[in-house]
């Protein structure tokens, strides 16, 4: 018989993660490239998961989070559609539940979160400013004539002393472009991982406390090179456990809790908002009455 399951999905600018977790929240996970065409992804990432699990799944609840939340959050027919911040926190807390500090570096924007017992106490985000995150990276990865997956944090790695600044972009990016032309090696440039770690902690942390249990979330904590340069910042001991995929799980968390809350419904409640199988819906996935 089919399982009930809940669904998480969290569209951003560069990667969209889907997860698929059922009652006993084990989970299954996809994750691939948004490419400017959110729509799509999320069509492709559910066709990735049907073939996993087939017809196999009832989805009982959907949750989006994400900078594309409202407009899949539409089209999906979604039940639950949340803040980064809250779905982030709710999937860090249940990953780690000492999780004190959030540090997660997207492709457009970057977030500090501080948490207590679970709960959100605190949190910034950049400015104006994009200078560390992923776009940014990918953009100086092209300068150089390397790929941001395949040789930067090969050559970044050991970390060079080369300082490109903590400014912002165009500042960071002059700094880049002076050091090809006195001829500096691209090893050595590649070393700007320590700018974008030093511009996370001095513009969007700031002042703010940093606990002993941190987590680095957001696609740019899978570069081995800018992971290395948090970890060797001055007065930073802590460690950095990296994670992916939180939005989408912390969304589904949420999807998950409110509908099995709601389990007492009365007769002829649709719940959440789960419409009949399919209907406005973008997801080729079986949806219950």
């Amino acid at each position: 018989s089919a399982v009930r399951v809940f669904l998480g999905i969290d569209i951003g600018s560069i990667s969209t993660n889907i997860v698929l977790m059922d009652e006993t929240v084990g989970r299954g996970e996809d994750y691939l490239m948004t490419a400017s065409r959110p729509i799509e992804a999320v069509r492709t990432g559910f066709r990735d998961i049907l073939e996993r699990y087939g017809e196999l799944a009832d989805v009982q609840a959907v949750g989006v989070t994400g900078s594309g939340r409202h407009l899949i959050g539409d089209l999906a027919g979604a039940d639950v559609v949340v803040n980064e911040i809250t779905a982030h926190a709710t999937a860090s807390a249940f990953i780690c539940p000492e999780v004190d500090t959030i540090f997660e570096i997207g492709g457009q924007d970057s977030k500090y979160v501080r948490l207590e017992n679970g709960l959100v106490k605190d949190f910034t985000m950049n400015k104006a400013c994009a200078a560390g995150t992923g776009s940014f990276l990918e953009e100086q990865a092209e300068k150089l004539g390397i790929s941001i997956k395949r040789d930067f944090a090969r050559l970044a790695l050991p970390l060079s002393t080369l300082d490109c600044g903590e400014q912002c972009t165009v500042f960071i990016d002059s700094e880049v472009v002076r050091h090809q032309q006195r001829g500096t090696p691209v090893s050595d440039i590649a070393g700007l991982a320590y700018s974008i770690a030093t511009n996370y902690l001095h513009r969007v942390v700031e002042k703010r406390p940093v606990g002993d249990h941190i987590l680095f979330q957001g696609g740019v904590a899978f570069n081995t090179a800018v992971l290395a340069a948090f970890e060797r910042s001055p007065g930073r001991r802590s460690q950095y456990p990296r994670t992916m995929g939180d939005g989408a799980i912390g969304c589904c968390l949420i999807a998950r809790r409110k509908m099995l809350e709601r389990r007492g419904s009365p007769p002829g409640s649709q719940g959440l908002g789960c419409s009949k199988k399919g209907t406005g819906r973008i997801l080729p996935v079986q949806f219950v009455h």
